[in-house]
């Protein structure tokens, strides 16, 4: 297991290899997808009662911290 940031960690055995909050079987994509839908915070904590409302934080954190890095997008051959 890999802790990438607050508790987001990757674990090749566990949803395939996407980073989740502190080892459960619940994606930060999940819970971004939540969000983006427009769900409140309160919400997604009543759907995965096993969250706590710092683990959405560290989702938006860690999906920030993503977005500062650099990308290059190559085509296929």
């Amino acid at each position: 297991m890999t802790i990438l940031a607050d508790g987001i960690t990757i674990d090749e055995k566990i949803c395939n290899g996407k980073p989740i909050i502190r080892g459960k079987r619940i994606t930060v994509q999940t819970v971004l997808e939540y969000l983006s839908a427009g769900e409140t915070n309160e919400e997604i904590l009543k759907q995965f009662p096993s969250l706590e409302p710092e683990d959405i934080i560290a989702c938006l954190k860690f999906a920030s911290e993503m977005m500062n890095r650099n990308y290059v997008i190559r085509t296929a051959n």
